[in-house]
């Protein structure tokens, strides 16, 4: 295949294109580089079947060129993580929206398949877990920023659905679920990076709020295993997939597990979430999905347990150091 990751220099997108690149297909990617870095692609330069744009998907003639070339495209262009959501609510917003809009406009020109990632932020406020696809959404308020991004994403999967009914453009939705490993930033506010990089600099790891909400976290491998098998199945066009763990762990004791498992001294403390980010912040006690769908389409089984998700990151931040 011909294949085009949008934010392909971005954490999974770059682990997406080094699989690609392995089983033989051609890979172009293009990213801006706000959320992603060279680094994260820089090995791949050497490769004749790698292909780089350093752009924005906002630039229509480049975007549209790259679209002709491929085959298949996974969206993964986006903004990222709750830190910058927070900061930066206008950027949320036109980057997921309007990004989603061109790639859906210019796929369907001549019918590419288009694989969107979305995100579990979609079931919002949710407390029916686990999460299944066709359950309901429960946002909060407009006033909360927090609740932007969740709201661009549900208008992505709204569009791309719509495409897929009224025009008949292939589309497969994946909702990832804290997807972790290594080459994954803690700059934006991700959970894992960040209290690792703090265990091994023996900096206090901070835990926001009371530590009890729970979360699920997926090996990037394993994500990368199950989407792509999801693009090239027939029967999963016009369908949304819940692409993650199903085993819960506090944060409290992720902390905990990563104080253990860097052996080191730093202390615990805990951050209300109105210093953390902003007064009136609002979180998800418990997010966890249900992946009996995609494990019925692919086989879809998580193999990498939160253990070794930790000991990958720690030896990746080691490695870098």
């Amino acid at each position: 295949m011909k294949v085009l990751i949008t934010g392909g220099a971005g954490f999974i997108g770059s682990h997406l294109a080094e699989h690609l690149l392995g089983r033989g297909d051609e890979v172009f990617v293009i990213d801006d580089l706000s959320t992603g870095s060279m680094e994260n692609i820089i090995h791949l330069k050497e490769n004749p079947l790698f292909h780089y744009t350093l752009d924005s998907i906002r630039n229509l003639q480049v975007l549209a060129e790259l679209v002709d070339m491929c085959d298949v495209i996974f969206h993964l262009a986006a903004a990222v993580g709750v830190k910058l959501i927070v900061e930066s609510p206008v950027n949320t917003i036109e980057t997921n929206i309007y990004g989603t809009e061109v790639v859906l406009q210019f796929a369907n020109k001549k019918k590419k398949k288009v694989v969107i990632a979305s995100t579990s932020e979609v079931y919002g406020k949710s407390d029916r877990v686990p999460f299944r696809e066709d359950d309901d959404m429960v946002l909060g308020s407009t006033k909360k920023a927090r609740w932007s991004y969740a709201c661009s994403k549900a208008i992505d999967e709204f569009l791309a659905l719509a495409y897929y009914r009224e025009k008949g453009l292939p589309v497969v939705i994946v909702r990832l679920f804290n997807t972790v490993g290594p080459r994954q930033t803690g700059r934006y506010g991700m959970v894992i990076p960040t209290l690792v990089q703090q265990a091994l600099e023996s900096r206090p790891i901070t835990v926001y709020g009371d530590g009890q909400q729970t979360r699920s976290f997926t090996f990037v491998k394993d994500v990368i295993g199950c989407i792509i098998p999801l693009c090239e199945h027939p029967d999963a066009v016009g369908e949304v997939f819940n692409v993650g763990s199903d085993r819960e762990i506090s944060i409290k004791d992720l902390a905990y597990l990563i104080k253990e498992k860097a052996q080191s001294p730093s202390e615990i403390v805990y951050i209300p979430y109105d210093r953390a980010y902003q007064e009136g912040f609002e979180d998800m006690r418990r997010r966890v999905p249900d992946i009996s769908k995609a494990r019925n389409f692919v086989g879809f089984d998580p193999s990498v347990d939160i253990e070794g998700i930790i000991d990958s990151v720690i030896e990746y931040y080691k490695y870098k150091e």
